[in-house]
C-alpha cells in the first residue's frame, strides 16, 4: 500500500516484474530487533541474529548498535508494559485486493479501547514520509478492529522510532473508504 501510494508506476512495474530486494543492514537490524522482542515478550523468535540473510557478510551486523536500541527500548514508555498481542498476522480482502501483514505489538488503553504499535528502528518519519507510512499504521488499525470484533474508533495506532525514542501517534488515519480510494487508484489496464 505504501509502494502505490508513494509511486503507482513504480509500484505496477514490481507487480508485474518482481524483483528481490538487495540485502539491506538496515532491515537486518529491524529484524534482528524485532527477534529480541519477540523472545522478551514470551514469543519464539521467528529468526536467530545469526540466521538473518546476508549476517555473515563483513560488516553486516552491528551488535553495539542492537544493544544500543535494546537499552533505548527498555527505557520507553513501552519498557515496562506488556502487550495485549505480538506478532499479531492477518489478511484482510479491501476492494478486492487482498492485505496481508503482521502487527508488532497491541497494547490495550485504560478507555477499554486497543493501541497497534509498530517498532521502528530507523529515523523518525515526517511530512510526506509520514504521512504515507501512517498508510501501515490505517490498514493496522482496520484489520485490529475487525480482529477484536470492535469498532475502529476503538484501535489507536502509533510508530515508535527507537532510536530516538518517539512515539508518533498520527492523526487522521485512512478509514475503509480511504484505503479503498487509495487501492481505487491503480490503473485497471
Amino acid at each position: 500500500m505504501l509502494a502505490l501510494a508513494t509511486d503507482q508506476k513504480e509500484f505496477a512495474a514490481r507487480i508485474r516484474r518482481p524483483l528481490p530486494f538487495k540485502p539491506d543492514p538496515i532491515a537486518r537490524r529491524g529484524t534482528a530487533f524485532h527477534s529480541w522482542l519477540e523472545e522478551r515478550f514470551g514469543d519464539i523468535a521467528l529468526l536467530d541474529e545469526d540466521e538473518l540473510p546476508g549476517s555473515a557478510d563483513e560488516g553486516a551486523f552491528d551488535e553495539s548498535v542492537l544493544s544500543s536500541l535494546k537499552e533505548k527500548w527498555l527505557a520507553s514508555e513501552w519498557g515496562d508494559r506488556s502487550p495485549f498481542a505480538v506478532e499479531v498476522p492477518f489478511e484482510r480482502t479491501i476492494a478486492g485486493v487482498l492485505l496481508r501483514g503482521r502487527m508488532d505489538a497491541v497494547y490495550a488503553t485504560p478507555t477499554g479501547g486497543f493501541e497497534v504499535v509498530d517498532w521502528k528502528t530507523g529515523s523518525a518519519k515526517s511530512g510526506r514520509e509520514l504521512e504515507l507510512a501512517a498508510i501501515q499504521l490505517a490498514m493496522y488499525r482496520l484489520a485490529y478492529a475487525e480482529i477484536a470484533n470492535c469498532k475502529v474508533s476503538d484501535v489507536g495506532a502509533a510508530f515508535h522510532y527507537v532510536s530516538s525514542q518517539e512515539t508518533i501517534r498520527p492523526a487522521d488515519l485512512l478509514d475503509r473508504d480511504g484505503l479503498i480510494n487509495l487501492i481505487n487508484q491503480v490503473p485497471t489496464a
